[in-house]
């Protein structure tokens, strides 16, 4: 029954779900979950050097403008997580400008199942601003789907999304694919590919002109078991995305029962 149990969620939680990431959280996700007694605390760094330089339907400018999202992670058991997340946007002339905040919970397939592939699966709510999203209530529902084979490394993130309070309420659920190819040339350093996507409405997918993509040439410094740091330069080619973004992720990883467990 405890193993059903994880199956049961990952079906009940399969219903409509966001906009894209945006430029607040840049990352393809990979399938394990945080562990129980643990939470991670991540800072996301990210700077448009060439972007959206006009207001445009209420929504601010995105160039030259630093985004810094603060993500808390907490393990709830072996194959549960929930995370927590508050954006900010930092602009000359604007200051420091609060965003938005989203909670996303996460269940994994155990080990114990003993599949080829890891398997998980997340989903995001939350809330932003009008002026940086004309969509203020979103959810997503992120399937994860990754592998670690020798030294390289691949993930799969077909993200749905759903708009409930927005002018993007009528177009139903959204497609929102990452991928993520990476290599590990040390133990230490690993690097690689992150492509991230909105094709628009599955009822109607847009036009390459209309479609966001960003494809990022990214690191992965495993320094420490307790430290995460990633760093990537992104380019937008379609006209709908962002043209130059610099990315950083830093996290960092606190065991709070290890004492409980010597």
């Amino acid at each position: 029954m405890k193993h059903f149990l994880p199956l049961v969620i990952l079906a009940g939680i399969l219903i409509p779900g966001a906009r894209a990431q945006g430029n607040y959280e840049i990352q393809v996700y990979a399938s394990d979950t945080q562990a129980p007694h643990t939470t991670m605390f991540e800072l996301h760094s990210n700077f448009t050097a060439d972007g959206q330089r006009k207001t445009i339907g209420g929504v601010a400018p995105t160039n030259h403008a630093e985004h810094e999202t603060i993500e808390i992670t907490q393990g709830l058991n072996t194959w549960s997580e929930v995370g927590f997340y508050v954006f900010t946007s930092e602009r000359s002339g604007d200051g420091v400008q609060w965003v938005g905040d989203h909670i996303r919970p996460r269940v994994r397939v155990p080990d114990s199942w003993h599949l080829p592939v890891g398997v998980s699966l997340s989903t995001e709510v939350g809330y932003q601003r009008a002026m940086f999203s004309p969509d203020t209530w979103t959810w997503e529902i992120r399937p994860i789907i990754d592998k670690q084979h020798g030294p390289w490394y691949f993930s799969v993130n077909p993200a749905l999304d759903r708009t409930f309070h927005g002018p993007d309420v009528k177009l139903g659920l959204d497609f929102s694919p990452a991928v993520k190819v990476g290599y590990d040339f040390t133990k230490k350093v690993s690097a690689g590919i992150e492509y991230y996507a909105d094709y628009g409405s599955l009822r109607d997918i847009s036009t390459l002109h209309n479609q966001q993509q960003q494809i990022f040439a990214a690191t992965d410094l495993n320094v420490s078991p307790v430290w995460e740091l990633n760093f990537g330069v992104g380019i937008g080619p379609t006209a709908a995305t962002d043209h130059w973004i610099v990315k950083a992720i830093v996290g960092r990883h606190f065991d709070w029962g290890r004492q409980q467990r010597r």
